[in-house]
């Protein structure tokens, strides 16, 4: 379904609900500059890491589609995809089943949930919506739920220390969405509807807050403007 969720005037802040789940991922596909070639390229780097049965867990999962595109890789990985939203988890379960793969989905707060030991932890546009105040308490909760030689991958939207650069970089990413097909009062309503949801970091902040949590190796693996996708490394 093609996203026409602010293509009206909003009445409230911007939650993952039914009506956005509909249209998720039309809406990813045409808000996040190079979407699927981002997912291509993280799998095509971390599958160099995994091996048969390692566990993944996918934080902030929503409709399940970077799990779907690795088990279709290697069907014997143990994946997870965690959500504290019903509608997000009821289309993955249902795109998980079409394409013929076992995912297990838990609808569930991360904050609360266990995650157990895993090879890989994924949070793709995930982080910056937990509040800063929580932040680097959940980046520690994810290296100690690494295992040796355990990956985090993480992909955020970014802000820039330079005002001037920083307006700029949005003014060009306003210009992708309007290319996508978005109008400027859908991209008004929902630059509105996010204030205050979703907070994001400069790339040296979120850099800092993977080394304060103990990431020995960081790497940025893709970055468009104001997008970026982090490589973390346990050794």
């Amino acid at each position: 379904m093609r996203d026409e969720v602010f293509n009206k005037e909003i009445e409230k802040q911007f939650e993952f609900d039914n009506e956005v789940a509909n249209v998720f991922d039309d809406m990813i596909d045409r808000s996040v500059p190079f979407y699927k070639e981002n997912l291509n390229l993280s799998i095509n780097i971390i599958k160099n890491y995994l091996n048969n049965n390692d566990k993944v867990l996918d934080l902030g999962s929503s409709t399940g589609t970077f799990l779907i595109n690795l088990a279709k890789f290697n069907p014997t990985l143990k994946l997870t995809g965690v959500d504290n939203s019903l509608p997000m988890i009821t289309k993955a379960i249902q795109k998980s089943k079409a394409f013929g793969v076992n995912i297990n989905f838990v609808e569930n707060d991360f904050l609360d949930f266990e995650f157990g030991q895993n090879k890989l932890i994924s949070a793709n546009y995930t982080i910056q919506f937990i509040r800063p105040i929580k932040r680097e308490k959940l980046i520690s909760k994810i290296y100690n739920s690494l295992q040796k030689d355990g990956l985090f991958l993480m992909s955020e939207k970014l802000i820039s220390e330079d005002k001037k650069l920083n307006k700029i970089l949005i003014d060009e990413y306003y210009n992708y969405k309007k290319q996508k097909g978005y109008s400027e009062y859908e991209i008004a309503q929902k630059r509105e509807a996010l204030e205050n949801v979703l907070i994001p970091y400069t790339q040296d902040e979120n850099i800092e807050m993977l080394k304060n949590a103990g990431f020995t190796h960081i790497e940025v693996i893709f970055r468009w403007c104001n997008f970026a996708t982090f490589l973390a490394l346990k050794n």
